[in-house]
């Protein structure tokens, strides 16, 4: 068992700074995409939302899994996306195309919650403001978007969790992240519920962190469970 940790260790610590990108990196565009499908989705031109409408009804509506493998294995398969050098960068790299997968996959939900915080600021409290003058950005940026974000953050904080579970799903492209490395340790040693009891360990230790962040956050926001 010291063998195994002395040997399993530091492998899977690479592994977990592989995940840690691919995670940190598929949050930072899965919170941009969701923002600007939450923004199009509560506007009235009927495209506009109808677009973000069936973003997040596709993403969320079907597998991760076989989103990674569309992206990786069928898209980054075209002859027209090998031709084009911005288009084979991305999806010719698997780390990439998880990061894509999941910032896409995670964007959807984010976006939903968004929209829902957004919708439940009560409309006195916008006209109250529009009658002192304020124009319709400052609106949203001292009224309704602070209020929105208190709404949606819980849902928004769990999205987080769900999207660094998800990057254990780069393995199956050939990704060689955490779970992949588990999954290498395991072929070589055979010790299956001491390597991924190690590999379990790191996750946790990256979604207790993140959760701990979320949590300042949410004392910052006033935001208090239960209430």
């Amino acid at each position: 068992m010291i063998e195994l940790f002395e040997h399993a260790v530091p492998v899977l610590i690479e592994g977990f700074w592989i995940t840690l990108r691919i995670g940190l990196f598929s949050i930072l565009f899965a919170s941009l995409l969701g923002l600007g499908a939450a923004l199009m989705r509560t506007t009235r031109h009927p495209l506009v939302s109808g677009t973000a409408f069936a973003y997040s009804t596709v993403f969320r509506g079907t597998p991760l899994l076989i989103q990674l493998f569309l992206l990786y294995y069928g898209i980054g398969t075209l002859e027209s996306v090998r031709d084009q050098p911005a288009l084979w960068w991305l999806f010719s790299d698997g780390a990439r195309c998880a990061i894509l997968a999941i910032a896409l996959n995670s964007g959807a939900y984010m976006s939903e919650a968004i929209r829902g915080g957004l919708q439940s600021v009560p409309a006195g409290q916008l006209d109250a403001a529009a009658s002192c003058g304020m124009s319709r950005l400052q609106i949203f940026r001292r009224i309704r978007f602070p209020l929105a974000i208190r709404q949606a953050f819980p849902a928004y904080s769990n999205e987080l969790v769900l999207a660094i579970k998800g990057t254990s799903l780069a393995s199956t492209i050939a990704v060689m992240e955490l779970t992949g490395f588990a999954r290498r340790l395991m072929s070589q040693s055979y010790l299956i519920v001491e390597t991924f009891i190690i590999a379990g360990i790191l996750y946790l230790a990256i979604n207790v962190t993140l959760l701990g962040c979320a949590w300042l956050v949410e004392r910052g926001l006033g935001i208090r469970s239960g209430e």
